[in-house]
């Protein structure tokens, strides 16, 4: 028979989920073939606490020394493989009550099994339920430090904001500033009067008086080398501003109050349902007289 996919990778891959791994070793099948042996094996160098070998159907392996011959077969076969042969090797007999068809000497320890399977499946609930507690304070914690993350992002983005708008300010009023004062101490006073109007043109004689200074005391023929480095000091706060006011990603009013929700959530709603799931196990598992 063919399957469209590999058999062997599905069995491998169940036995890495599985919590119990049970190979039954049947007396009058092809138990020991060496393609069953391979996956056998595979799985028992990953995981070989987890597996447990049982011989099925051991009321139709004939006598009491039909049994030990079949199960000697069987052990004679796994040790011949470095990963099977270990020791305090157990095979359990097994068979189902209701299906055999004649009353049978051999001893049925499929309890055994029953009893193994409750032990993993309580053991399993109790780790899941002590993980519940440990993933909800993940989770808020996860939550909380996104929220944090955000408010430093807010701050940043504040003071970037400011530092931005502050350098380009300066990149723009330097030259500015410099090119009026420059326009100013050049151009005559009835010319600023005919353009300005004489209460404008007072004004500004008294702002860019400190401009005229320093104009003053500059070389005429340095004037248009003071405006470009000005101009250049201008490019360069300005290039200042641009990366100094770069901003950090923020969450969105929306995505805050989704993440403050699902804190509540966790918090309150799954984190506080561990005591109660708890509370539930523990009456299924315990009888009422030892409650």
């Amino acid at each position: 028979m063919k399957y469209p996919f590999d058999v062997n990778q599905a069995i491998l891959w169940l036995g890495d989920l599985a919590d119990l791994i049970f190979v039954f070793f049947d007396p009058i099948g092809q138990a020991l073939c060496k393609r069953t042996l391979n996956v056998v094996e595979e799985l028992s160098a990953k995981h070989a606490d987890r597996m447990r070998f049982y011989l099925s159907k051991a009321d139709e392996a004939g006598h009491e020394s039909d049994r030990q011959r079949v199960m000697m077969q069987i052990v004679q076969e796994l040790c011949k493989r470095p990963g099977l042969n270990r020791t305090g090797f157990d095979m359990p007999t097994i068979f189902v009550p209701s299906q055999s068809s004649k009353a049978s000497r051999c001893a049925n320890q499929i309890e055994e099994v029953c009893k193994d399977i409750e032990k993993t499946i309580n053991q399993t609930i109790q780790n899941t339920l002590n993980s519940l507690e440990k993933d909800c304070d993940k989770v808020i914690s996860l939550i909380d430090e996104k929220v944090n993350q955000d408010n430093l992002n807010s701050s940043y983005n504040f003071s970037a904001t400011s530092k931005g708008i502050f350098l380009t300010i300066l990149g723009v009023l330097l030259p500015v500033l410099l090119l009026v004062g420059f326009l100013a101490s050049s151009a005559s006073e009835q010319i600023l009067e005919s353009t300005l109007g004489d209460s404008m043109t007072a004004t500004l004689n008294t702002y860019m008086a400190p401009v005229k200074v320093l104009w003053a005391n500059i070389p005429s023929d340095y004037h248009w080398h003071v405006l470009a480095v000005c101009l250049l000091l201008s490019l360069v706060f300005l290039g200042l501003a641009k990366y100094m006011s770069r901003l950090r990603p923020r969450l969105t009013r929306k995505q805050r109050r989704l993440l403050a929700d699902q804190r509540v959530y966790v918090h309150d709603v799954i984190k506080s349902r561990k005591q109660g799931l708890y509370s539930e196990y523990l009456k299924q598992s315990v009888a009422d007289h030892d409650l």
